[in-house]
Order: structure tokens, then sequence, then C-alpha cells
């Protein structure tokens, strides 16, 4: 079941969820409430021409942010903004920080803006699920499909948050990879 904005400023009041900072009262839609763009983002490096080896996420030893750490650069988005070129991906977070306590039976789910998504960006390429137990900015995975660039701007509403309620308490909450990441 989706919450609505009631139900989403009833959680936030009560404690199951939180979000910092708090989003302004124009945020929130009748189901879901926007979040803004963080002022740093992650750039692949260009490819250097035949020396670019696969990467095999399955083989022993993978470790996902030594990967990411070694084939991105950290950037600030300027006054200027960040444009993205066409089929640019980019690695981002939100500005706020969002926690979903376990025992709240609350999960979210993370979408681009309509808005957004008819120019061709997309926030993420998939998992959008945040899990019962998640704490800490998300990141988003974001990529211009559309044909010309598109300037993100720190502060800029970039994706909207969803929340449901379970059916019934997890065993455990979200302990995985990503939990209590920082942009």
């Amino acid at each position: 079941m989706i919450l609505t904005d009631r139900e989403i400023r009833h959680s936030l009041e009560t404690g199951g969820i939180a979000i910092e900072p708090l989003p302004p009262e124009d945020a929130f839609a009748p189901t879901s409430v926007d979040l803004t763009l963080h002022g740093r983002l992650r750039v692949f490096r260009p490819l250097a021409g035949s020396d670019c080896p696969p990467i095999d996420p399955s083989a022993p030893g993978y470790v996902f942010a030594q990967m990411i750490e070694a084939i991105t650069v950290m950037r600030e988005i300027g006054p200027d903004g960040f444009a993205i070129a066409p089929q640019q991906l980019v690695l981002a977070w939100t500005r706020e920080a969002v926690q979903l306590k376990p025992g709240a039976r609350v999960v979210g789910r993370l979408e681009g803006k309509s808005a957004l998504a008819r120019l061709g960006l997309a926030v993420h390429v998939t998992a959008p699920t945040i899990h019962a137990g998640s704490s800490g900015q998300i990141q988003l995975e974001i990529v211009n499909h559309g044909p010309r660039p598109i300037i993100l701007r720190a502060g800029m509403r970039v994706c909207q948050l969803i929340l449901e309620q379970t059916l019934g308490v997890p065993e455990r909450g979200y302990g995985g990879q990503f939990r209590g990441q920082v942009g």
C-alpha cells in the first residue's frame, strides 16, 4: 500500500522515517516526496583507446567500491551546473539522507521526475528499492537518453521517493554494501 502525503508526514513526525534535511512543504505530492540533487557526482573517466578491459563483477575479489573509485572521478557541481551529455552515465546522490527504520513497516521506491524523463533524463538504471533499515543519501545512476545535453544543478528536484507499507516487519534491516552511503 502506497503512503499518501498525510501518511508520509505522520511517519516523519512519529520517527518511523527520517529525511534530513526535511523537504519543504511544496516537495510533497499526493503519494510521494521530491528529493534534490547533491552538489557532487562521480563522472566516468574517458576510455583510453584499446586499453579498456571489461569489468567482471562476478570475478573473485571484485569489490564494487574499489572498481568505481578506479574508473570515475569525483566532481563538484559548479554554479553553472554540470552538462550531462547524451548517452552519458554519472553517479550522484540525493542531498537528503533518508532513514527507514526496520520496525516502521515502510520501504521506499525511487522514481524519476516526469518533466526530466520527457527530456531523456533517467535517475536510476535499476534497483529503485530502498529497503527497510536503509539509511543515508540515496545513490542515483543518472543517464541522459535524450538528444541534447541537460544541465544538472545542485539542489534541483531530481527524483521522487514513494513510500510503501510492508505486510510485516522484516527479520533484519538492510545491511548491504550501500548502507549509510554519503555523497
